[in-house]
């Protein structure tokens, strides 16, 4: 089914001879070959208006009374994707794209989402520029009858409104316990169910479910460090007798929380690193129990992935390891947005930005290493090739839909490229400063995907 780009015209009810009667412009009524004059269905996500269509020969759009546009959440002057089928004479203008976040502050009405609310001014330009809608709502948002949501949208300013269910809803819930909350995940399910609302990004990845289910792929196990869900002392036991350098990862862990890295020396002895805001601590242990009998407490607080360490390449004697976001677009294809390099900050082991991690771009951080020109170019290729494969490996062997994955990376000395974990909620707030109007690709590319979704 075809679509087209059109814009949304709001009048005062004075001006509209019926609240139910909507004007469209002649082209597209032309080209959509649509009756004028009868009754036909108008629907914008969940909701369905039976409304009576006139033409206009003057109009460039789609003309509503006021009264309506409420009912919708609709406003003057935005774009929107418009279909027609004519078997059941329905209009359908979209798609409606719902984005839910972790927090909304009323009390900040210039940054009504702390720091994402540049990348959601970004998303509602985007759908200016394509043709969709969207409006932002939280957990607390939700309805129990879930027929509509109360949410914000930008129309000069952040506003906030009533709005259908929407066509497709994009989950940019940055905390598990938001996301696990009983009326999250009946809500995600009920409208998938109910009103065949595509839902992307729906959960968190595990450490251990991602690796385990990517094993199965033999193409992809030679880029996994060997992992495992770390169960007992004889685990540690017998990885630290594999592999010089281990970590221990929380499975549900982010942003570098929780990381400890453990070294055998040259004497056999050990050393215990531990993430903190404040850079690394750092323990030496005289034996394997030893360090087992240090680290026990914090082992059974949380379940952790113990995975063999990497020697990194290094870029000024700071490891360097790799972003790759991984995208599907307008068609549902997985392709490569980016890849970014990211140096670990100093007196830190990993590279998060939270952690103090500087971004540079690949060609950069490369040849800050020592690597040769040839190794180079080869590991430049094989990053955005991994990352693909490995997209493609979630999507295969991984339940869930996902829109967008962060695929972070890392390189040994020898040039080998391996996969350190991955994230179904890259971030959005990495600071990077944009020019006014501008929209990144990565932006364009959720909308674009919203929109194959919804059939646009």
């Amino acid at each position: 089914m075809t679509s087209t780009k059109l814009t949304i015209h709001v009048q005062g009810t004075s001006g509209m001879s019926q609240e139910h009667t909507v004007v469209l412009g002649e082209r597209v009524v032309r080209q959509y070959k649509i009756p004028s004059g009868v009754n036909a269905t108008l629907q914008f996500g969940t909701s369905k208006q039976q409304v009576k269509v006139v033409s206009a020969s003057h109009l460039d759009g789609l003309r509503i009374g006021e009264s309506l546009a409420r009912k919708l959440g609709l406003h003057h002057g935005i774009q929107v994707g418009f279909r027609y089928k004519a078997s059941g004479r329905t209009m359908t203008i979209g798609p409606l794209i719902g984005v839910m976040v972790s927090r909304m502050y009323p009390g900040s009405p210039d940054r009504p989402f702390g720091a994402i609310t540049a990348f959601c001014k970004e998303l509602v330009d985007a759908c200016q520029t394509f043709g969709a809608f969207v409006y932002f709502f939280t957990a607390d948002d939700i309805s129990g009858g879930h027929s509509h949501i109360e949410g914000w949208t930008y129309a000069g300013r952040w506003r906030q409104s009533d709005f259908p269910i929407p066509d497709v809803v994009y989950n940019r819930l940055t905390t598990r316990k938001l996301e696990n909350k009983p009326s999250v995940q009946h809500f995600m399910k009920e409208v998938k169910s109910r009103y065949g609302t595509a839902v992307f990004n729906e959960k968190y990845l595990n450490k251990t479910d991602v690796f385990d289910a990517l094993k199965q792929d033999s193409a992809l196990a030679r880029h996994l460090p060997e992992s495992h869900l770390f169960k007992n002392f004889a685990m540690l036991k017998a990885m630290s007798a594999r592999h010089p350098v281990l970590f221990l990862k929380p499975i549900t862990g982010s942003l570098g929380k929780g990381i400890i890295r453990i070294s055998r020396t040259s004497n056999q002895s050990y050393t215990c690193q531990f993430t903190s805001l404040n850079g690394t601590i750092k323990q030496t242990f005289s034996s394997i129990d030893a360090v087992f009998a240090a680290i026990a407490g914090k082992l059974k607080q949380r379940r952790y992935q113990i995975q063999q360490g990497l020697t990194l390449i290094e870029a000024g004697g700071r490891p360097v390891d790799f972003r790759a976001l991984v995208q599907r677009g307008p068609a549902g294809a997985w392709g490569v947005t980016s890849v970014v390099a990211r140096t670990a900050g100093s007196n830190h082991f990993v590279s998060n930005l939270a952690r103090g991690g500087t971004l540079s771009r690949v060609k950069e951080a490369l040849l800050k290493t020592s690597l040769s020109a040839a190794q180079q170019r080869t590991v430049s290729l094989q990053l955005r090739k991994v990352a693909l494969d490995i997209a493609k490996g979630i999507e295969t062997h991984v339940k869930g839909h996902f829109g967008e994955l962060g695929v972070d990376l890392a390189v040994d000395t020898s040039g080998k490229v391996w996969l350190l974990e991955v994230n179904s909620k890259p971030s959005k707030n990495d600071g990077t400063p944009l020019a006014d109007g501008t929209i990144r690709p990565s932006v364009k590319l959720t909308v674009q995907y919203a929109r194959y979704l919804a059939g646009f």
